[in-house]
């Protein structure tokens, strides 16, 4: 796809963050007939911040483990993606938060940012991302330390990155009902 008077292809990416901790969050399990499960729980607040974003036409994912959501590391993961799909025009969509519109931050030259309506998490696609991570790598675990979270995060964003088919799948949106795709 290319846009009027540009020479390379447009790859369209959504883009958002999510806060992984230590303070855990118990979630329903599978345990046979008659034996009760038990899930471990602890109240650490220690948070790593994982960026991401995804071209849900092809379930392109591209992420990012940091130490904050701010300014200067949205920066970082935008020379990322941008370092990425160096050969490509890609138009960002992102939500509200402060640091995707502040005057510093720095947007490659190949990249236009694009802002979702307010309040509308349910139009970006990275939130499926966040839901199938935290299902699949998150869930019913403790964590003794910050490097064992960070290590469970990026094994666990590995994973999804290398599964194209699968992040099409969760992120293919009709956007006019606002229904996945899967769905119909």
């Amino acid at each position: 796809m290319k846009q009027a008077g540009e020479d390379r292809p447009v790859r369209l990416m959504f883009e958002d963050e999510a806060r992984f901790g230590r303070l855990s969050e118990p979630h329903r399990c599978w345990a046979p007939k008659g034996i009760r499960p038990t899930v471990p729980a602890q109240i650490v607040r220690e948070y790593e911040y994982a960026y991401a974003a995804v071209s849900p036409h092809d379930g392109v994912l591209d992420t990012l483990v940091l130490p904050w959501a701010n300014t200067e590391t949205m920066g970082v993961f935008l020379a990322e993606v941008s370092q990425r799909h160096a050969d490509e025009l890609i138009v960002m969509v992102l939500d509200g938060a402060g640091w995707h519109k502040a005057k510093h931050l720095p947007v490659p030259t190949n990249m236009k940012l694009v802002s979702l309506p307010a309040w509308s998490p349910q139009l970006n696609p990275v939130e499926h991302v966040w839901d199938e991570g935290r299902e699949k790598y998150f869930a019913n675990r403790q964590f003794a330390s910050m490097d064992q979270l960070e290590e469970q995060l990026v094994t666990g964003l590995a994973a999804l990155e290398a599964d194209t088919p699968r992040m099409a799948s969760l992120t293919g949106f009709d956007w006019i009902t606002c229904v996945p795709l899967t769905a119909h």
